[in-house]
């Protein structure tokens, strides 16, 4: 045992190991074979250049086959093979500056929550102190020619006594950030931050003790405001992304009773299952893992897995995919795959690929952020040499560095997309579709062709009974059966009747339909075959007939969301073009394509197949959005360009897209588009402007035409101005699109 556990894979962790895991992560090291395998926790990681760093450092560790990390989720999945130690990958990543412990879901979130709090505290202090400071401030310069100096001092200790605790607090998440990176022998965003906030605050508190006029503290503190406005969006928005990889996770790791092979039935983890284990699932339990049915017979809502609204019939032979549901009697099945590989585990795989796909449209602010950093410092520097040699004093010569950092700050280039992504999301609450996603609305801008899933995306997912054969009368008697049966069919005959008696004696065959006495009458509901006709020509959805009464033919439709042909009318305006891409049967699919006027339209469409077809498109250069609301949707929802889910969707597929909207009508999907347009508009001026803002405010303050606090106020003056732009999205209204129910 002392040689596996060298080896990083023992058998089991022990309440001491568990009680050190922030030390030392071996007993989390899971062993398959000769290959070990760790799930970390990493802190810090904030942007691309992060995760490229963390995983090339662990990657060149001997024996490393694997790093992944998840920017969003902040877990890091590593791989290797031979003796190298679990501490040591740890240390490797703490050498680093980040902060890296044995990988737990609970942990993370209470992290992601507390970073958020911490943020939003730090941020209202900070917007305290600058409020109150900037008043003193005006309060000196106000009165400049006629305040006395006693005065004047006095409300610059105010100042400082307000300004320093502030700055002090509210300017930590950048101070700890900066020691790391410097620790690490980087640079990143945060060190020029740190240091125009500390020297601004300490040549403030110089002139204020030998009494110059100096004093800059509104400047320290208004830049911390504007910055952790930016900061806290992002932490909001990171752990909004987390939302689908956790639910995923929930999904996965459900119980279920397993049979022994002397007939014990016990109940376990669905992770604890291995291939060829005996399963029993109870009616309303979900299948935790791909397995055969070996004995029973029921019905299976498979709407999860394919989107078919009509349940499937599950009988001996048959392979069920994890996440269907049992809905009548057990089942007893045969285990194929472990929980790791389901579908559903699949499907994970496949969000998590998604997830890391969306961090590339960081890359290229990422490189920004790296090469903007050397040259900020370069020019702070190159201005305090300058103006030393020039014969300033080396005070001056320290504001003009001063003033150049502060000029220079990334306010309103951090607020550029940020502030009109707030400014978007508010007015889209407001059309009842809600944002999940930071860079969503740049996406869905880009957008040139979308794919729909069919059930409870183009129609309502809920089939209605349709007028046919039969009058009231049999109707309500059909009802008298329905209302005993969890058929969507059955549901669909009892809304139209509305309440009413059941029938006496209620039976229900798994797959065929319900028998029982209606007024004392024999009557069957249920398929062709329960009710003893030939439908080849009639091709009904479920036949009724009571003793002595012809059968009736009942048919049913999945009804179109309102607003579903207006709105593929307006795509088409648009530039858009769009297809189906189902998993339900061909029939009803291309039914609903001839209605909306579609030519493209896949059915049968599994998982896989649906990410395949939208990995495709995107391989021609197509930018897809996926609008979808299954388990089965969850894969391209989190791989396409951008998506969107109904209200009504699957909670891992609602957190798997980038905007949820409310409501039955699909016009939703266009109102998201035509906002995403504008702002996408509003983020291209605002990035325009703070480039040209900074090209004629660094030469100013490098010629010392301004002083720290007039460049605090051009750069708090930028950032307004990026916010008062962004806010032009609220002048301009989409025109109103006419919908059915709107004629």
């Amino acid at each position: 045992m002392t040689g596996v556990a060298a080896l990083g894979c023992p058998s089991g962790p022990s309440l001491v190991e568990v009680a050190a895991v922030a030390q030392d992560p071996t007993a989390f090291v899971e062993c398959v074979g000769d290959r070990s395998m760790l799930d970390v926790l990493v802190r810090g990681a904030r942007c691309g250049a992060c995760l490229s760093r963390i995983e090339a450092t662990v990657r060149n560790l001997p024996g490393v086959t694997m790093a992944r990390l998840n920017l969003s989720t902040g877990q890091m999945r590593i791989e290797w093979t031979g003796s190298l130690a679990a501490r040591r990958v740890v240390a490797a990543i703490a050498d680093l500056g980040y902060s890296a412990v044995a990988f737990d879901p609970d942990i993370a979130e209470r992290d992601r929550a507390k970073t958020e709090r911490r943020l939003l505290v730090a941020l209202a202090v900070a917007g305290f102190a600058a409020a109150n400071v900037m008043l003193l401030s005006i309060s000196v310069w106000a009165g400049a020619r006629d305040m006395p100096v006693e005065t004047e001092r006095l409300l610059h200790w105010i100042s400082a006594l307000i300004a320093i605790p502030a700055a002090a607090f509210a300017g930590q998440p950048f101070f700890e950030s900066a020691i790391a990176s410097a620790r690490a022998r980087r640079l990143n965003m945060d060190v020029p931050i740190s240091l125009a906030v500390i020297l601004a605050v300490s040549m403030s508190l110089y002139e204020t003790v030998k009494g110059g006029s100096q004093a800059y503290f509104d400047a320290a503190v208004t830049l911390l405001f504007f910055l952790l406005i930016g900061r806290f969006l992002d932490a909001r928005l990171r752990r909004r992304a987390y939302a689908a990889a956790n639910a995923m996770a929930a999904l996965q790791s459900a119980s279920v009773t397993r049979v022994s092979s002397n007939g014990e039935a016990r109940v376990v983890r669905a992770s604890e299952v291995a291939v060829g284990d005996t399963l029993v699932i109870a009616p309303g339990e979900r299948l935790p893992v791909d397995a055969e049915v070996i004995a029973g017979t029921s019905s299976i809502d498979l709407r999860l897995i394919t989107g078919e609204v009509e349940p499937a019939t599950a009988y001996p032979g048959q392979v069920l995919h994890a996440g269907a549901i049992n809905l009548l009697s057990a089942l007893e099945v045969r285990a194929r795959a472990t929980a790791d590989t389901s579908l559903t585990a699949d499907i994970a795989r496949m969000l998590e690929a998604g997830e890391q796909k969306k961090s590339s449209y960081r890359k290229f602010a990422d490189r920004a952020a790296e090469a903007y950093v050397p040259r900020v410092h370069g020019l702070a520097l190159l201005g305090f040499i300058g103006w030393l040699v020039a014969g300033s004093g080396i005070e001056h010569a320290t504001f003009i560095a001063i003033a150049v950092l502060i000029i220079t700050c990334p306010c309103a280039m951090a607020l550029a997309a940020p502030v009109v992504q707030v400014v978007a999301a508010s007015r889209l609450f407001a059309e009842q579709c809600y944002l999940a996603s930071g860079d969503a609305l740049e996406r869905i801008a880009e957008i040139d062709h979308v794919i729909f899933d069919k059930t409870g995306t183009l129609t309502l997912g809920n089939p209605v009974l349709l007028p046919g054969a039969g009058g009231d009368e049999d109707i309500e008697a059909a009802a008298h059966l329905a209302r005993a049966s969890r058929h969507p069919f059955s549901r669909a005959i009892a809304l139209a009747a509305g309440p009413g008696p059941i029938a006496v004696g209620v039976r229900e065959e798994a797959g065929q339909g319900v028998a029982g006495l209606v007024d004392g009458v024999p009557a069957r509901l249920g398929s062709a075959g329960f009710v003893g006709v030939d439908d080849r020509a009639e091709r009904a959805g479920l036949w009724f007939k009571r003793d002595g009464a012809a059968p009736i033919a009942l048919r049913f439709a999945d009804v179109l969301r309102p607003g579903a042909r207006q709105t593929i009318e307006r795509l088409a305006q648009m530039g858009v073009s769009a297809e189906i891409l189902s998993g339900d049967s061909p029939e009803r699919v291309s039914l609903i394509a001839e209605q909306l006027g579609l030519t493209h339209w896949t059915a049968d469409a599994t998982p896989r197949s649906k990410t395949d077809r939208l990995l495709d498109l995107q391989r021609q250069g197509r930018r897809v959005l996926m609008v979808g609301d299954g388990l089965n949707d969850a894969g391209a929802l989190a791989n396409a360009h951008a998506s969107l889910a109904p209200g009504g969707a699957l909670d891992i597929s609602r957190h798997a897209s980038d905007c949820v909207f409310a409501g039955d009508s699909l016009v939703a999907v266009v109102r998201i588009l035509e906002v995403a347009r504008t702002a996408s508009q509003r983020m291209k001026e605002n990035f325009r402007f703070a480039f040209v803002y900074n090209l004629i405010a660094v030469p100013i303050a490098l010629a010392g035409l301004v002083t720290p606090m007039i460049a605090a106020i051009a750069m708090s003056s930028s950032s307004i101005l990026v916010t008062l732009n962004a806010l032009r999205m609220n002048l301009s209204h989409p025109r109103p699109i006419q919908t059915e129910a709107g004629k």
